[in-house]
């Protein structure tokens, strides 16, 4: 039977390489189709969660994973042997940066990539759906991949898919998410399409995995570079005396030719503050230098410096100073109504406000404790005592459910970077 035929009628093996908020909400959805899913992790927490039943991811029920693991559906490991039984693998793992040099660092999929070599058999379908430069799936992982012998496009199939999880978004998840497909030959990619066709809305088919990776570029760096646009937006009107939130408000009542963005204390997340110096790094080793991309970059690093510059301008109305002082940050996820705190702006005020002489507490309905700088420091509730115990509070993520107006009641100070209260009134609250 070949591949395409196993994938029509559902009697595929899954792999899933990576079993993060990527690959376990991938997981669920091929489950959902009636596949059998094996997630390959080298966390072996990760893994003895999943086979007990237990998600880690907000998105995905624990009741889900329960249900597919008691019926034998789904099975997690550590060990890449497993591959020999998948007939397709989702490569799900984190393409962060190199802390110092701040270049792309390929070391997880290079090491999914050996284990998976190792075990690669003839008619398999390999998808790419870690964020990274263009030309990453047919420079690094096919000459990997063809180094055992076996021929792209006729022995095995490779693509690339981007990934689009939204953690936290209730109306787009992962199976209404279009997605985005290119195939390293035409028959490549019509193994990936056969495969997401099964279990997602909508797939869209391009020409090439260069293409395919380009494209989840273009997608979060026009974020990164509107937020950056608002950003810089922001600290003129504070210059200027003028409110940044109602001249958004006003302009995005223009039916045409504005979408709006919101300033902020910086980006978070996995994608956005991560992706475009991706592409920076791609253009600047093939002689272009993206000037535009760099200066919004450069904009939305220097928010959470501004915003600790804010917090020290507000505590010298009072008389204060930043050192000594005790400020309670609200909100430490990177987006609001989500548990995800990878590289949280929040991450950075704190070390920051440290650094400064400060004491910080946090408050986070969904973060019940934080790591900053290899110190763990435990969640405080929001009550009336620990607000008015501090002497700034520091609105950095704007958690729905959040009482602004408790805040606004006891807090000396409240220093708001998401315009959360804007329906709050009080001379001691300052706004972005």
């Amino acid at each position: 039977m070949t591949l395409l035929e196993k994938l029509e009628d559902g009697s595929a093996t899954l792999g899933i390489v990576g079993l993060g908020y990527v690959g376990l909400s991938l997981a669920m959805e091929f489950l959902r189709a009636g596949y059998r899913v094996i997630g390959i992790d080298i966390d072996a927490t990760k893994v003895d969660k999943v086979n007990s039943g237990t998600s880690y991811v907000m998105d995905v029920p624990s009741d889900d994973v329960r249900k597919y693991v008691d019926s034998g559906k789904l099975l997690a490991t550590t060990d890449y042997r497993k591959i020999q039984e998948v007939d397709t693998v989702n490569i799900c793992v984190p393409t962060p940066l190199r802390s110092k040099t701040k270049d792309p660092d390929l070391s997880y999929i290079l090491d999914a990539m050996t284990g998976i070599r190792k075990h690669l058999r003839s008619g398999q379908l390999i998808i790419l759906e870690s964020t990274t430069f263009p030309g990453t799936t047919t420079e690094v992982l096919l000459p990997i991949l063809e180094d055992s012998g076996l021929q792209v496009g006729k022995d095995f199939f490779l693509a690339f898919s981007p990934e689009r999880v939204d953690p936290g978004n209730v109306d787009f998840q992962t199976q209404n998410i279009p997605k985005v497909v290119g195939g390293v030959t035409p028959e490549c990619t019509q193994h990936a399409k056969a495969l997401y066709s099964k279990c997602l809305d909508k797939v869209v088919g391009v020409s090439s995995t260069d293409v395919a990776e380009m494209v989840k570029l273009l997608e979060n760096t026009f974020r990164s570079v509107n937020i950056g646009l608002v950003n810089e937006f922001a600290l003129l009107c504070n210059k200027l005396g003028i409110d940044v939130w109602e001249v958004i408000e006003a302009a995005s009542t223009k039916p045409f030719g504005f979408m709006p963005f919101y300033p902020g204390p910086g980006l978070g997340g996995h994608c956005i503050p991560v992706d475009p110096l991706y592409l920076s790094w791609k253009a600047k080793v093939n002689g272009f230098h993206p000037r535009l991309i760099d200066v919004a970059v450069q904009v939305n690093q220097d928010m959470p410096m501004h915003i600790v510059g804010k917090v020290a301008d507000s505590l010298k109305a009072l008389k204060k100073d930043l050192k000594g002082s005790k400020i309670l940050i609200i909100g430490v996820a990177y987006k609001r109504n989500t548990d995800d705190v990878r590289e949280s702006p929040a991450l950075e005020i704190i070390q920051q406000l440290v650094a400064a002489g400060a004491t910080v507490q946090f408050c986070d309905p969904f973060v019940a404790e934080l790591s900053s700088n290899g110190t763990q420091i435990l969640g405080s509730p929001l009550t009336e005592s620990i607000l008015a115990g501090v002497d700034c509070a520091l609105i950095v993520t704007d958690h729905t459910s959040v009482d602004y107006e408790f805040v606004a009641k006891h807090a000396p100070v409240v220093l708001d970077t998401r315009n959360a209260m804007k329906n709050v009134v009080g001379a001691h609250i300052v706004r972005l």
